[in-house]
């Protein structure tokens, strides 16, 4: 299990993987250690990134919606739900970001949402772009919005991310590719929503995340 999340082709991994085997902790799903996450850590724009200055940013507008599940099936309510992501251009309002692509003054990329009774969310965000990496010859990130979902502490969190059909980067992006099951790299991808476009305003996404106790329940 010590090399369970080492994927020599992402070559960060050699830095992040543990080296020793995982220790089990005594934890249970009801454990709220640390910081407990509620209603009154989200403002009432945190979901529209379109909205979080004073001016519209530049690109494709998307609506990204969906539900956090259990294993069986069942929502999973009042589970907040972050996201970040890059702009339009592909570049991250972050300083260590030097990609020389342009900054969006009206685009912070990132966003919060509480799960309603149904562990439904709703973000309003724009497309991210590509972007270069490092991380070998020609290397382009597919794009792609990262999901941070905590149940109701930060014992319960699961870090992820979600990317566009069609994507050509997918065959070259390591990162995508680690996920060894085709079935479960399937799953990481957005479904097209026609219903729930807004006309003349918004295509709509749809990615539905379920959650499990633990990420090393199974062998790889």
């Amino acid at each position: 299990m010590s090399g369970f999340l080492d994927w020599p082709a992402y070559r960060s991994t050699v830095l992040r993987a543990p080296k020793r085997p995982f220790v089990a902790l005594p934890l249970r799903l009801a454990d709220t250690g640390g910081p407990v996450l509620g209603e009154s850590r989200v403002g009432p724009l945190d979901n529209d990134l379109t909205r979080q200055h004073d001016g519209e940013p530049l690109g494709e507008r998307i609506i990204v919606h969906g539900r956090v599940l259990d294993t069986g099936g069942r929502p999973i309510p009042h589970t907040l739900v972050e996201v970040w992501q890059a702009n339009a251009a592909g570049r991250y309002a972050h300083h260590v970001d030097r990609h020389p692509a342009p900054l969006d003054p009206n685009f912070s990329g990132a966003g919060r949402f509480l799960t309603d009774a149904d562990g439904a969310y709703r973000f309003v965000t724009i497309k991210p772009g590509a972007y270069p990496w490092r991380n070998h010859d020609n290397a382009w990130r597919p794009a792609h919005i990262h999901f941070s979902v905590f149940g109701r502490s930060f014992t319960q969190r699961l870090v992820t991310q979600m990317y566009f059909p069609g994507d050509p980067l997918f065959g070259q992006d390591p990162i995508f590719n680690a996920v060894r099951d085709p079935a479960a790299r399937a799953r990481m991808i957005a479904a097209f929503d026609l219903e729930s476009t807004e006309p003349e305003w918004a295509l709509a996404y749809r990615f539905d995340v379920v959650l499990q106790a633990t990420p090393f329940e199974e062998a790889p």
